[in-house]
């Protein structure tokens, strides 16, 4: 358990250490395993952070405060509410922290109720006509560029799969879809924030009114007919979560791990000559290069003792996955076959759909590297950009070249 709270008044926290460190900066998203260290060297696992000008929080890098932390929403709930209402209107982190009717901010019966919703919609997907539709759109895609002997597999490959599997498995239309990604990838960007959100707002709208009256074997379908009986405005929220979730994540995951097998002599030649298998490589990128580096938001309700370091109510406190998988106090030299990794969240808000994600970036790495054996970076590893944001990790680009080879037939 936590240190409970002493009757002694609280002391502002982290104010002998200067300005809090900016994780919204190019130069943060250059080397943030930097960033984490030195952090941990100056702090502790606690570190004195800014998510946006203006925007303090506290990054969590220890790994077993954040175990602490993730299982105790009793002093750590998730309800941003009291917090964003002192935070600007502009603010780019606000679309991505405010408080929704969904379970990724709600704490209690509320939480519970949207959870139910959201893991009755996933636990229909049929796994195995998953697959078949991953390895559907992998072919049709490295299609697209095989013949070519180049490609940026974050703009040809990788975001366009995340986002075609999500839309299928959704039920949703092209233009609503399209409308809701280009919603969504300016809230992860922190770039026009406030605009997405309305443009995903707006397109989610429009898909629980489609769906309504042309009900199918979807998960949005699944949701609209749960017990719980959502209203339009709540599934408009828990598919911006299932959005929020299933295409910036699944893309980066899926480049990171592609990353890690063309540029790692233990994984490019291990993937693809079998000694180590693509879930050792995804399981190598959750520990070291999560695809949400620093998430899993939590608001105290009062001032809390943590590891002898007072946190502020109200104030956010962030788990940096990346930094509490590196942890030396817990991280070993063994990674294969070890899933202890954070890159999901523990607790309650556990993400529900850790199998799907692993399902659908495997195939699409396997799909790949079968298709295109020779591939290779086409740029030296140092030349490569990482977008900024506070939260994901994420490359600007993945270019490379390969030997031209001829289509592939598509899989019926």
């Amino acid at each position: 358990m936590l240190d409970p709270i002493p009757a002694r008044a609280p002391q502002a926290p982290f104010d002998e250490f200067g300005p809090r460190v900016p994780l919204y900066t190019p130069e943060f998203a250059a080397d943030p395993h930097r960033a984490y260290r030195e952090m941990r060297a100056r702090f502790g696992a606690l570190a004195p952070v800014e998510l946006a000008p203006g925007i303090p929080a506290t990054l969590v890098l220890g790994y077993r405060t954040a175990v602490r932390i993730f299982n105790d929403p009793e002093r750590f709930p998730a309800d941003p509410r009291a917090w964003q209402e002192g935070v600007p209107a502009d603010c780019p982190v606000l679309p991505m922290m405010q408080w929704r009717p969904n379970a990724l901010r709600n704490a209690g019966n509320l939480h519970a109720r949207y959870r139910q919703t959201n893991t009755a919609g996933l636990t229909g997907i049929d796994r195995y006509r998953l697959q078949g539709t991953v390895a559907r759109v992998a072919v049709s895609l490295t299609n697209s560029f095989c013949v070519t002997g180049s490609a940026d597999l974050v703009r040809d490959y990788a975001f366009p799969l995340a986002f075609k599997v999500l839309n299928h498995l959704l039920g949703c239309p092209a233009d609503i879809a399209g409308q809701a990604a280009e919603g969504m990838r300016a809230i992860f960007e922190g770039v026009g924030a406030g605009n997405g959100n309305t443009l995903l707002i707006d397109a989610l709208q429009r898909l629980t009114l489609h769906k309504r009256a042309q009900p199918g074997d979807d998960v949005t379908t699944r949701m609209l007919h749960h017990p719980a009986d959502l209203t339009d405005t709540e599934m408009v929220h828990q598919l911006a979560t299932l959005y929020g979730a299933g295409i910036e994540p699944q893309q980066n995951l899926i480049v990171n791990t592609l990353l890690l097998s063309l540029t790692d002599d233990r994984f490019g030649g291990g993937v693809l000559g079998g000694s180590l298998s693509t879930r050792d490589a995804l399981d190598e990128v959750l520990f070291d290069d999560p695809p949400m580096a620093n998430f899993c938001i939590s608001f105290p309700r009062q001032p809390i003792l943590v590891d002898d370091r007072w946190l502020p109510a109200h104030q956010p406190v962030v788990i940096s996955m990346a930094a509490c998988n590196t942890d030396p106090e817990i991280r070993t030299g063994q990674i294969s076959g070890n899933r202890s990794h954070l890159a999901w969240g523990a607790g309650p808000h556990a993400c529900p759909a850790s199998s799907l994600a692993y399902l659908i970036a495997q195939e699409a790495v396997d799909q790949l590297l079968d298709a295109l054996p020779e591939i290779h970076l086409a740029v030296p590893i140092g030349e490569l950009t990482w977008r900024p944001g506070p939260f994901h990790r994420a490359l600007t680009a993945l270019p490379v070249t390969f030997t031209p080879s001829p289509p592939l037939p598509e899989p019926i």
